[in-house]
């Protein structure tokens, strides 16, 4: 069945918080085409799983017809969102922020179309603040916001229950206000949107402009989508050896794979509509099959669009081998170990937790007394149990093995 772009943002599960009526906004994502942006800061040199649902929704509308700038952030990244932070975040120097822009152009290269016909373009809120003198911005942006309405906001109003927030931090909603009314004026963008985290610093862009500029200007928009939670209500992305990495250098497609197939099966509907291509009909048939079948096929199609067919059918045929007994481990996650070390002796649990393949000793104990941890296929019993060079396969490598389905190739050099 075919649906126009809102109802297919809706029913996939992007809508969330709009700065007009439903239908107003509805309006104008269905009709003509228009500049819409996303903003990003390169806090690192990839972005997450969490961050993939907002990049998904710039696709769709790209995918519609709308023209996309995509903003990293490299002055608002110097900065740091407070936003969700009980904290400060680290401030990044100038150059680190530049190297983490090109890891996520790199990376978000498979889901948002850079080609010259209706293609995102790339902007950097750093080549326009850097132009700008401080007492311009506090008169030109400054005067427009009033320090009680900022301290109202949730990510403000947090921190300072949490000891209190710089001043440095206090400029983040001002210079993200800033880059909306400069990318209208430069390039008509009228439309924002990200994750619901974002809404008060999208909200701010909005009022800005009106402020600036009055009614009698063209309003401009802002859209957000919910964050990617579980079905307890806890943000997805992360694993027990860490954040879930769009770079296959950070997270390895076989990981990502593991970790996608392993979830709720409460949460597998709402990643094959906010996180595939899949049509939602499609979607619909599948959730009517098997669970098991349909969390392949999620964990499949989101590998297949991060890291393409190639490395997505390999990971498959990995897990495959994997649980038929094969030897093929070529896309297995490995971690390299000293053979010297080996030498003296090296205790397993201790080995797991060293590779990161289990979070803690304590968890590594808990997993070995109820019969969950393996090597090279021999159930691990004895929490004091070593490997010695007579373990290895091939004199190369051990396998450990975790439940059913988690497994870590360990190479000793």
């Amino acid at each position: 069945m075919k649906r126009d772009l809102f109802t297919e943002l809706k029913e996939r599960g992007f809508v969330y918080q709009m700065n007009a009526p439903e239908e107003v906004i509805k309006a104008k994502l269905n009709g003509e085409p228009m500049t819409f942006y996303l903003g990003i800061d390169p806090t690192a040199d990839s972005i997450h799983l969490g961050t993939l649902v907002s990049a998904m929704f710039f696709r769709l509308l790209q995918k519609h017809g709308h023209k996309g700038l995509l903003l990293l952030g490299g002055a608002t990244g110097q900065i740091g969102d407070p936003s969700g932070r009980n904290d400060m975040r680290k401030m990044m120097g100038k150059d680190w922020t530049k190297n983490n822009v090109e890891g996520i152009k790199k990376v978000i290269s498979n889901i948002i179309d850079f080609s010259e016909e209706n293609g995102c373009k790339i902007v950097n809120n750093a080549d326009w603040m850097n132009d700008i003198s401080y007492i311009d911005f506090l008169r030109t942006v400054g005067t427009h916001f009033n320090v009680n309405t900022m301290l109202s906001a949730e990510a403000y109003a947090k921190r300072l229950e949490n000891g209190g927030l710089t001043f440095l931090e206090m400029g983040y909603m001002l210079i993200q206000a800033n880059d909306f009314v400069h990318l209208h004026d430069e390039y008509g963008c009228t439309f924002q949107i990200g994750g619901s985290d974002q809404w008060g610093n999208i909200l701010a862009g909005s009022t800005l402009y009106k402020k600036m500029y009055g009614e009698e200007k063209e309003p401009i928009y802002c859209l957000t989508c919910p964050l990617l939670l579980n079905a307890e209500g806890n943000k997805m992305g992360k694993s027990a050896n860490g954040t879930i990495w769009l770079s296959k250098e950070k997270t390895s497609p076989f990981d990502m794979y593991q970790y996608l197939y392993n979830v709720d099966d409460r949460d597998v509907e709402g990643l094959l509509k906010r996180l595939t291509d899949l049509d939602l009909d499609e979607i619909e048939e599948i959730m009517k099959g098997d669970i098991l079948v349909a969390k392949r096929k999620m964990a499949y199609e989101i590998v297949k669009l991060i890291h393409g067919q190639e490395d997505a059918d390999k990971v498959l045929e990995a897990v495959d081998a994997l649980f038929k007994g094969k030897t093929n481990l070529d896309n297995v996650p490995v971690f390299d170990y000293p053979l010297n070390e080996l030498k003296k002796g090296i205790n397993v649990l201790e080995l797991c937790v060293i590779s990161r393949f289990i979070e803690s000793k304590s968890e590594a104990r808990r997993l070995v007394l109820a019969g969950g941890l393996s090597c090279n296929d021999q159930k691990i019993t004895d929490l004091n149990a070593s490997l010695t060079e007579k373990d290895l396969v091939d004199n190369e490598y051990v396998l450990l093995k975790k439940g059913k389905k988690n497994f870590l190739k360990v190479n000793f050099k």
